[in-house]
């Protein structure tokens, strides 16, 4: 597999420069692995952390600025930061307000971000905890016990960010984290397998003309396989999934999110299907979000999250915000 690079072991550290040389409104610490927003800690705000496995972009540091992260912990591609990253992290934003820490349900991040939880704590920083958990397509996987942490990140990330943004407490901005996780689920779809830099091949088989119905961020296995399905079919399969799972009762935002390999061109005509789907399902939406933003570095496929919402959630979502990676607003 031909990749950009220039030798497997400094892809995260060469990325990170990237960021540095690009985002001068960020302080990028490579040594380290930490991202911050230059102007952190800011006085009287609750502090939000995130990380995960680099491999996601723009999924975490992507999201680092006004109005969503304050710091975000990037690991080996597909690995977890260690607690020694979150620890750093939570000290450079902490105002004296708290920080709360978004983690997605994967074994290796939960256990270090729980153990980085104790050690701010035993420094007098106040932490909270929310895990994301919306992807609706297994129990179990091989990275985790319960279902996985995937699109809905964002979401919470967005909207946390922007009850932060106003001031809330932590009580508050906790609340309204695990509440955008619990009114959220995801379903994703591959149709080509992720290669990694150290392996510099694929990570799994997947046969021509065949697609992987319910497949993770890390090329983890899903439902089942079947033969290769039209953008129409593969968006009623999603979203019936979804809905009976959700079962919304309001407006829901909705996330046509691309695994890393998916042009706009077809994200946009899938998009199409799935508002579709969602009508002839009397489901209305209210915001759509489409593009890649939590990916598996070049996978092909695509993913569906929708959060139900209500008037201030929606308002929370439609808030400013100035990252790398989504911005809108004043």
């Amino acid at each position: 597999m031909k990749m950009l690079i220039n030798v497997p072991e400094t892809v995260v550290a060469d990325a990170l420069r990237g960021m540095a040389a690009c985002h001068p409104e960020l302080i990028v610490d490579v040594e380290n692995r930490v991202i911050v927003r230059r102007d952190a800690p800011v006085e009287g705000k609750v502090g939000l952390v995130s990380g995960g496995g680099s491999g996601h972009e723009p999924l975490h540091g992507g999201f680092v600025g006004s109005g969503m992260l304050d710091a975000a912990c990037p690991g080996e591609v597909f690995t977890s930061p260690v607690p020694d990253q979150m620890v750093r992290a939570a000290a450079a934003v902490d105002s004296g307000k708290g920080v709360l820490f978004i983690i997605k349900n994967y074994t290796g991040d939960v256990l270090n971000f729980d153990m980085a939880a104790e050690l701010a704590e035993d420094e007098g920083i106040q932490v909270a905890k929310v895990l994301v958990n919306d992807d609706v397509a297994v129990t179990d996987s091989l990275y985790t016990a319960g279902r996985r942490g995937t699109g809905a990140t964002l979401f919470v990330e967005k909207i946390a960010g922007a009850a932060a943004a106003e001031g809330a407490p932590l009580e508050r901005v906790e609340s309204i984290a695990r509440r955008v996780n619990e009114l959220s689920r995801s379903f994703g779809v591959a149709l080509s397998p992720c290669s990694t830099p150290s392996k510099g091949g694929p990570t799994f088989e997947l046969p021509a003309g065949e697609l992987e119905l319910g497949v993770g961020i890390h090329g983890e296995p899903g439902r089942e396989r079947r033969a290769m399905m039209t953008s129409h079919e593969i968006a009623d399969y999603a979203v019936q999934v979804v809905v009976e799972d959700l079962r919304p009762e309001s407006p829901v935002l909705l996330l046509v999110n691309g695994m890393g390999a998916t042009p706009q061109l077809e994200l946009y005509g899938f998009a199409a299907e799935v508002h579709r789907a969602l009508g002839e399902r009397q489901v209305a939406v209210a915001r759509t979000l489409v593009g890649n933003y939590v990916t598996s570095l070049d996978m092909a496929g695509a993913s569906i999250t929708l959060c139900q919402v209500d008037e201030d959630l929606l308002r929370l979502w439609d808030a400013p915000v100035r990252t790398a990676g989504l911005r809108w607003g004043a």
